[in-house]
């Protein structure tokens, strides 16, 4: 199940004192509906949310194209497939915590 997911979870290391603490943050996989220069409008479940293209500026994204997002920026492209599968584990996960 972790090979499923490791696509859509950015690594990070946060620095506390004299030790280094690992962490996990979510990337969320959301289509592209509008660009305008590096800015994109994408949407995912009827949300909507401006996005920075400027971390892929050498590849060509479309409206369409299904990126992850986060913390404002679309940070890789994805395969529609890979962007599906990445949400029907979070449902499963949500429907599991309620």
């Amino acid at each position: 199940m972790a090979a499923r997911v490791e696509y859509v979870l950015v690594r990070r290391r946060v620095h506390s004192g004299t030790r280094t603490i690992g962490r996990m943050c979510l990337a969320i996989p959301m289509q592209v509906r509008a660009i305008e220069g590096f800015q994109a409008e994408c949407e995912i479940k009827g949300i909507r949310r401006s996005v920075s293209l400027f971390m892929l500026q050498g590849e060509p994204v479309s409206p369409g194209d299904f990126v992850l997002v986060h913390v404002g920026y679309a940070i890789q492209k994805l395969a529609e497939d890979e962007a599906r599968s990445a949400w029907e584990l979070y449902d499963e996960m949500l429907a599991a915590d309620a």
